[in-house]
């Protein structure tokens, strides 16, 4: 068996410990999510519901507040000699917030309150005749556009923005009021709520989020050089034992196969030792790399898995380091092994696409399902009875973070098989 040959990196994953089912905690933290986000969305939709209830309640106060101006204004036109004149012009004056036109039929504009005048000294002139021609031309496209065409007797049954008024000797006339300052205020806060808060929740979450993966650094890295100290003893111990039974004469080729796995335990030490530091990058031919890779895979994998190796016409030339390009190509493999319980083909296929090279593995077994292409990266993440999840995360951070590369799920159908797609970025 592979991973029988505990010099294979990867054979971690075959510890004999049970792996925690981490397919189903990644599932649950998507359910996770989902339920928050469903539960923001129903206390947003509430929180817009009574906001918008409230603004109606204000628009309707405005209204009630508008009949009663609207009807001194009348019996202030209609007032005899008897009439509390001091009394209707209080109500009148009191208006100060709600934006009001007086007009007549015919779209004629007699007084106005509370508009925003573009020519500031008119702000005390109410009477319209007495204003600015800008002024004046500012209120009535206003006016105008506010009635959209219509008649403003329509408008006074249809629209509650007017009303029509009776005054003296049965002719008509026409209030135009506008939606107050604070009312149009109280309709745009919950939005600007909402987008405040979504703002700092972006905010948080990027924090958050770096936070997290600048901790899971320290965790690989100081993981990793632990792993490279603890081998170093051992495997110095191994090299004195093979030259004591090379000495003691030992069969030959006995002590060759083990020093071949003493150089291997070294080499992984030397994998680990790299991790969390930045690695030297060196001009490499990519055929050249995943070939050398490749040749020691094909001596302990079953003879019932084929390696088919397309390498592409040229050899292309690419930053990398290349024991660590070994360790991924090895990791991918031994992925692509399990996968097929062990039994299978195995093609690796070389190639540039625009400006970066690539290198794709591809399987013929189990398959991931759609929803896991990207969970697979995830440190845990593993669908083995027996495993921690930290093969493909460890590929993903070489790739992405040391060489600039890309890595992710190409293709993959549950029962077929799947491919693993690098890209790297082309040499000069």
């Amino acid at each position: 068996m592979l991973c029988q040959n505990l010099s294979y990196p990867i054979c971690a994953d075959a510890v004999n410990k049970p792996a925690p089912p981490m397919a189903s905690i990644y599932d649950r933290q998507r359910t996770g999510k989902l339920i928050f986000i469903v539960v923001s969305v129903i206390a947003v939709i509430i929180f817009l519901i009574v906001s918008n209830n409230l603004v109606k309640e204000l628009a309707q106060q405005e209204r009630e507040r508008m009949d009663i101006w609207a009807k001194s204004t009348e019996r202030l036109a209609k007032a005899d000699a008897n009439s509390d004149f001091e009394f209707l012009l209080q109500i009148i004056s009191q208006n100060n917030s709600i934006p009001v036109l007086v007009t007549d039929s015919a779209l004629n504009i007699q007084e106005h309150r509370n508009f925003s005048l573009p020519d500031k000294a008119d702000k005390d002139i109410f009477t319209y005749s007495d204003l600015s021609d800008r002024n004046k031309k500012y209120l009535s496209q206003r006016l105008r556009k506010a009635a959209g065409g219509h008649s403003l007797h329509e408008l006074a049954r249809s629209n509650p923005h007017f009303m029509e008024l009776e005054v003296y000797g049965g002719s008509h006339q026409y209030i135009y009021y506008e939606d107050s300052i604070l009312l149009r205020r109280l309709s745009l806060y919950p939005y600007i709520q909402i987008t405040v808060m979504v703002i700092l929740a972006f905010i948080i979450y990027i924090a958050v989020l770096y936070t997290k993966r600048a901790e899971q650094n320290r965790v690989w890295a100081g993981l990793s050089k632990e792993t490279a100290h603890q081998l170093g003893t051992p495997i110095s111990s191994l090299m004195a034992w093979t030259q004591f039974l090379e000495a003691s004469g030992t069969d030959p080729s006995i002590v060759s196969e083990i020093d071949k796995d003493i150089r291997r335990l070294s080499t992984i030490a030397q994998r680990f030792s790299k991790i969390g530091s930045r690695p030297e990058l060196q001009l490499e031919y990519l055929n050249q790399t995943v070939t050398s890779a490749l040749q020691y895979m094909r001596s302990r994998v079953s003879g019932k898995v084929n390696i088919d190796l397309r390498l592409s016409d040229d050899d292309h030339p690419v930053m990398l380091s290349q024991e660590l390009f070994e360790w991924v190509m090895e990791n991918l493999t031994k992925n692509a092994v399990d996968a097929m319980d062990g039994v299978g083909t195995i093609t690796i296929t070389t190639g540039t696409d625009r400006d970066k090279a690539f290198v794709e593995v591809s399987d013929t077994g189990k398959g991931i399902a759609r929803k896991n292409f990207k969970n697979v990266f995830n440190p845990g993440f593993t669908t083995k009875k027996r495993g921690w999840g930290l093969g493909l995360t460890l590929v993903k951070r070489i790739i992405e973070d040391y060489h600039r590369g890309t890595i992710f799920v190409k293709e993959s159908t549950p029962g077929k098989g799947t491919t693993f797609r690098i890209e790297l970025p082309l040499a000069g």
